[in-house]
């Protein structure tokens, strides 16, 4: 890849050489013919020299070309200026043979243009000045009468010249067209390598080009791609340890219910035992019969909630009437656990749209959780107030509390305080992750605040309408 575009930058950098090359003759040819057209118009072309001599020099009329900016002059054969009218260049009445040759020779290299005429019956030069606007000196002159030695001599030079200039100008066209293709080859044979690295699964790849034109654009955006795509296959590997470890905690919950419900039927089919043995071994199979079923009912719930057919059932709610109900119906539960309670309900409405029965679930896995873990007289709050349209819900406790530890993965699933699975105390593990996701469902949320003193505080936000 890079040999073929620095060859096709050399090639390029050769075809716009040739083209300067034969554009640089169009222009000579076109300055040539611009001049020509022009050439009678301008003034030094309307006066020369040969048009107003005469041969007593006294009578020249230098009127016009005064009149267009220009002058005349007149030095005889003793190299005196004896007539001088308008623009004088040459600045003195008398000049030595010396200065007068160094006027004639320098006369091309000024910038004034002269034309000069001899009188050979009145003996005297004639020098008609006239400012140059613009000049391009450029001639080529073949003579047939020249040396023929001196021809050759002079086409070796220019061959030699030419060759030499030609050979220059390709080793600037080699080189800069191997810089200017290597200012692309090399960025993108970076980005191939990382291209190569990301397809082979090398997913941390990153390129920097060190770059501020469009290949860092380019570049970001690369980074930008392997960023994300790093980023989904970390959720993918994680999800799918999460799936596995779902799987087994599913499996170890089911497992020991079941276990002990086979266990002790079977004791029941045994003769011998006694009516309170068997009221005993019939109510463990009735509580290990609930809490399999109370596992299977969150699965049942949880798998309804990634449903991509799951919706709520909104509608628009008075919150504060419906918490002070809720609040209401697990007094008598609280009473008879032996928990202190108190509410701080607004009595003033604040509507939100809500699926009362979904939203229930919250408050009821919250409730549950505070009293299955904590010790009687643990003090319950709930209360609720309005920031910035979004409705705050307060669920707290001074109880144990929740660990450190727990307190950053409290919302994920089969997460129990109780790491035990103790059947009397443990829950599911689901009820937490279950209403974080309700609460999601409703534009809302379900976070943990942290709480340095004892206890812990749950925190329901949904938006206020």
């Amino acid at each position: 890849m890079k040999r073929k575009l620095s060859n096709q930058f050399l090639r390029n950098f050769l075809v716009i050489f040739l083209l300067t090359m034969l554009d640089t003759v169009l222009a000579f040819v076109f300055l040539s013919f611009a001049s020509g057209l022009i050439a009678g118009s301008l003034a030094k072309n309307q006066y020369p020299a040969s048009a107003i001599i005469k041969e007593d020099y006294n009578q020249i009329d230098a009127s016009a070309v005064v009149q267009n900016g220009g002058g005349v002059q007149v030095v005889d054969k003793e190299y005196r200026v004896v007539y001088s009218r308008g623009l004088d260049t040459i600045g003195k009445d008398k000049l030595t043979i010396e200065e007068f040759t160094a006027f004639l020779t320098d006369s091309k290299s000024k910038s004034y243009h002269y034309d000069i005429l001899y009188h050979p019956k009145g003996e005297f030069w004639l020098i008609v000045t006239f400012p140059t606007s613009i000049r391009l000196d450029f001639s080529l002159v073949y003579n047939k009468e020249a040396a023929a030695g001196d021809f050759m001599q002079a086409c070796l030079v220019i061959a030699f010249v030419v060759l030499i200039y030609l050979l220059i100008l390709a080793l600037f066209a080699f080189t800069y067209s191997r810089i200017t293709a290597a200012s692309i080859t090399i960025p993108l044979q970076k980005l191939c390598d990382g291209t190569r690295l990301l397809r082979e699964g090398d997913y941390s790849v990153r390129v920097d080009l060190r770059l501020k034109n469009e290949f860092a654009e380019l570049q970001n955006t690369f980074n930008d791609m392997a960023a994300r795509i790093e980023h989904e296959i970390s959720l993918r590997k994680k999800s799918e340890e999460d799936r596995r470890r779902l799987i087994l905690d599913i499996s170890h919950d089911l497992k020991n219910p079941m276990s002990s419900i086979q266990g002790y039927a079977e004791l029941l089919m045994k003769k011998g035992m006694t009516e309170q043995e068997c009221d005993e071994h019939l109510k463990i199979i009735l509580n290990n019969s609930k809490r399999a079923n109370r596992l299977l009912t969150e699965l049942f719930e949880l798998s309804q909630l990634d449903s991509p057919e799951f919706s709520l059932k909104l509608l628009e709610t008075d919150i504060c009437e419906y918490i002070r109900q809720i609040c209401g119906d697990f007094v008598p539960q609280l009473e008879r656990e032996g928990f202190k309670y108190e509410f701080n309900i607004p009595e003033d409405s604040v509507f939100a749209l809500l699926d009362t029965d979904r939203f229930n679930r919250i408050i009821q896995n919250l409730a549950n959780n505070v009293m299955r873990y904590n010790p009687e007289g643990t003090m319950v709050t709930v209360s609720l107030t309005v920031q910035n349209h979004q409705v705050l819900i307060d669920f707290s406790d001074d109880g144990i509390g929740i660990p450190d530890h727990l307190a950053n993965n409290i919302f994920k699933p089969f997460v129990r305080v109780d790491d035990s699975r103790n059947s009397k105390t443990g829950g599911s593990g689901l009820g937490l992750f279950i209403a974080k996701r309700i609460a999601e469902a409703h534009g809302g949320d379900l976070i943990l605040l942290p709480n340095k003193n004892r206890g812990s505080t749950f925190r329901i936000t949904i938006p206020a309408i």
